[in-house]
């Protein structure tokens, strides 16, 4: 497929360039110097002296850690899946890992797929099963959080979701104008998923003519090429994996329930460890959870740095122990997001290098 052609990067150097240094660096300066203003301008010396560094400590933060581990081999296992098996456990380390430095070193918006269909395509699959896998990764992630929300307002109400968030936006300083962005986001979302559900498993040649159609409306023609791409995609996409039995669905489902639960609990997890809460305060931690997920998925800062840690502290002071919110926010992404910057950074020369692709 021409198109595909076009997109899949074949040098070296140009993936190298858009990973450098730099954009490494970034994210570590912004994310580091946002938990240091926090820390110093909320610095409490008493609350660090009443810290009991006991074995519950320890297992709940080893647990944290337990937890990032699990979510990583359950995306292992998905990939696997996804791939049809032709990348083994062993490969689909590098492959995650790499996927994962992508992501740390984009705006959240943007993401890491670019890099992963350029690696699935370098790890021997075809143009149509590496778009396949991206795009089915993509629409699996936004469908459990689209089955995820309706769930935790089964079981908590409005108030304990949304309660002490009016210090998140500046829109109008209430609780409300938190509760209507998450609910636009959440339409959104659920569109989209609409919208690759339909494309993946229906029709993808009527999506390909709507976007074509949309984006030939003089203000927005700009993006049309890229429409165009994205249509080729689905189509192609399709063609893979709308013939798939039903266990290749409950399976990978099954991971990405597992990848985004274990991620959720990294917070619990470290939370527990220096004050303890019953069943009701864990579940509401992990549901908020959903809501600063909506909001970075917005941020443009590479993987949500420096917004990530603000919004950590307002959703989840409550649950904290006094003086101790800005300390977990940067505990949290020492352990949820900054390994992944530097594991890339060591993988990715060497991966290229192994692949023979010129840097």
């Amino acid at each position: 497929m021409p198109t595909g052609k076009l997109r899949m990067q074949t040098d070296g150097k140009e993936i190298l360039n858009n990973f450098s240094p730099g954009k490494i660096i970034l994210p570590v300066v912004i994310g580091l110097g946002v938990a240091s203003y926090l820390l110093i301008s909320n610095f409490e010396s008493a609350a660090y002296e009443r810290i009991s560094w006991t074995a519950s400590t320890a297992f709940w933060i080893g647990l944290a850690c337990i937890m990032m581990a699990i979510r990583d081999v359950a995306y292992m296992y998905r990939i696997t899946i996804l791939s049809g098996n032709l990348i083994s456990w062993r490969r689909s380390f590098p492959v995650i890992m790499l996927w994962e430095f992508a992501s740390a070193v984009s705006p959240t918006m943007v993401g890491g797929t670019a890099l992963a269909m350029f690696i699935l395509h370098r790890e021997k699959l075809n143009m149509g099963k590496s778009i396949a896998v991206v795009l089915t990764t993509s629409f699996l992630d936004e469908l459990f959080f689209v089955l995820a929300v309706p769930l935790i307002f089964l079981f908590i109400g409005k108030s304990d979701l949304f309660i002490s968030m009016d210090e998140v936006t500046a829109i109008n300083g209430s609780v409300g104008s938190v509760y209507y962005f998450f609910w636009v986001g959440y339409l959104f979302i659920t569109a989209y998923t609409l919208i690759v559900a339909y494309a993946l498993f229906v029709n993808p040649r009527s999506i390909k003519w709507v976007l074509l159609k949309l984006f030939s409306i003089p203000f927005l023609r700009r993006w049309k090429q890229a429409a165009n791409r994205t249509g080729e995609d689905m189509i192609i996409a399709s063609k893979e994996i709308k013939t798939r039995p039903a266990g290749f669905w409950i399976r990978s489902f099954g991971a990405t329930i597992f990848s985004w639960t274990a991620r959720y609990m990294v917070i619990n997890c470290l939370i527990m460890a220096f004050l303890s809460h019953g069943f009701y305060s864990n579940l509401v931690i992990y549901a908020r959870q959903l809501i600063m997920w909506i909001i970075l998925l917005v941020s443009p800062t590479p993987g949500g740095s420096g917004i990530a840690e603000v919004i950590f502290t307002r959703f989840l002071s409550e649950f904290s122990p006094s003086g101790l919110i800005d300390s977990l926010a940067l505990l949290w992404r020492l352990i949820s997001y900054y390994p992944y910057l530097f594991i890339g950074a060591f993988i990715l020369p060497r991966w290229l290098r192994r692949k023979k692709i010129k840097a």
